[in-house]
């Protein structure tokens, strides 16, 4: 490299190089030969033991993950400026991907999204969830904790510069991993902007209005990445009667209500998303034909089975189970393990449905690929002595883009069979 760079300097092993080559961007703990006089957060420069500059990024001395690629632009001089054209970068792909995609008369798709997706917007660290006037946001590494002041400013005027005003940021710092980076942790308003009197807000996804509580919800409060596979399952619904396993606070189950569900009996093992989704189904005129429990599905969908009398307290027989499960695995040690809870909620559900139901399945980890995911679901209907006719395959949405070369990026698959 001819040109001086400001940064210190990181020299990582030849296996590291051809990872950053490949697209992929994180060097870890064993990968670093040496890293001069660095600070903690700091912007570093990355070379290979040959001299190779391979790109630029942050320092996390206590995580195993030790440098996150931001640039590999040797060009690139990672201040302010760089800083804005990420965050004005982030919001244009969402306005492409999503702004032409409402429902006829509903508010518009970037109303609620996820404005930044960390290391799939080169903002490493970084989660930045839109809900109306508010930004839910939470910071995963030492560099951007750091950054902080700066990125929130870039993020404000870039939707600003588009007409569209944020008014507060809550904070959602209070997630384990953090003390991975030495961080601490918790949550609560950012006070570079007035803070509101409460952190429950009130917003509209594919024309339904939910109620949402920032500060104890599971993630940033919601799971935006599920908004085209909810409208998926609402254009199947017409005349069914749905089970919808795992709810939280309710869009599958109110999405197939929208869609002209005969019935919906939503089911989640926290009582406090019960209620929440008991009161959204009521905000949108939607209670009439909603029912709630609160139980653990694990055990629900084998006792529904095993009673036929419940079944039908519960509103079955059902046509159409919705399975939106947490992820079973946060790690490649326990994948195994996790294959074979899916199998297990989606044998359980496939023997509740009959000849010509519906089921809509899906898994949130990485781990937990494409393809492993497909396996578990295929084993489930030989299992069930059923055959499955693939209706849709989908992803998470498009605001939680997928980055070629880091299949991290890629967690969510969604799949919607008929029984045959």
């Amino acid at each position: 490299m001819k040109q001086a760079r400001p940064y210190p300097r990181v020299t990582v092993t030849r296996k590291a190089a051809r990872s950053l080559a490949g697209g992929h961007p994180w060097v870890f703990e064993g990968e670093v030969l040496d890293a001069e006089s660095a600070d903690n957060g700091d912007v570093v420069d990355i070379f290979e033991e040959n001299g190779t500059w391979q790109g630029a990024g942050l320092l996390s001395q206590e995580s195993k993950i030790r440098v996150r690629i931001v640039t590999r632009n040797a060009n690139d001089r990672v201040d302010e400026a760089f800083w804005r054209r990420r965050a004005a970068w982030a919001w244009q792909h969402r306005r492409v991907a999503m702004g032409g995609r409402a429902l006829p008369g509903s508010e518009p798709d970037t109303n609620c999204c996820r404005v930044v997706f960390s290391e799939a917007d080169g903002m490493p660290g970084l989660v930045a969830d839109r809900y109306e006037n508010v930004l839910v946001t939470q910071v995963g590494t030492v560099g951007m904790e750091r950054l902080r002041p700066v990125v929130y400013a870039a993020l404000l005027d870039a939707l600003a510069a588009d007409g569209e005003k944020i008014d507060a940021i809550y904070e959602r710092n209070d997630g384990p991993s953090r003390a991975k980076e030495g961080l601490p942790q918790y949550k609560g308003w950012w006070d570079g902007l007035p803070a509101p009197e409460t952190p429950r807000i009130m917003v509209r996804e594919n024309g339904l209005a939910f109620d949402l509580d920032i500060e104890n919800s599971q993630k940033t409060g919601f799971f935006l990445d599920q908004k085209y596979n909810r409208r998926a399952v609402r254009e199947i619904a017409s005349g069914r009667r749905v089970l919808d396993c795992f709810c939280h606070v309710g869009p599958f189950g109110l999405n197939a209500a929208a869609g002209g569900a005969e019935l919906v009996r939503c089911v989640d093992v926290s009582q406090t998303a019960i209620d929440l989704a008991r009161e959204n189904a009521r905000l949108n005129g939607l209670d009439g034909r909603m029912g709630f429990t609160c139980a653990n599905v694990l055990d629900y969908l084998p006792e529904l089975r095993a009673d036929r009398g419940r079944l039908r307290e519960e509103g079955g027989p059902f046509d159409l189970i919705v399975l939106d499960p947490p992820a079973f695995t946060k790690s490649r040690g326990t994948v195994s393990h996790a294959a074979r809870g899916y199998r297990e909620i989606n044998y359980e559900a496939l023997r509740l449905l009959p000849r010509g139901g519906y089921l809509a399945t899906c898994s949130c980890s990485h781990f937990m690929t494409r393809d492993l995911l497909a396996k578990a679901i295929a084993e489930a209907a030989h299992q069930a002595n059923v055959q499955l006719k693939q209706v849709e395959e989908r992803q998470q949405a498009p605001d939680h883009p997928i980055l070629w070369g880091f299949p991290e990026s890629h967690y969510l698959d969604f799949f919607i069979f008929q029984v045959v």
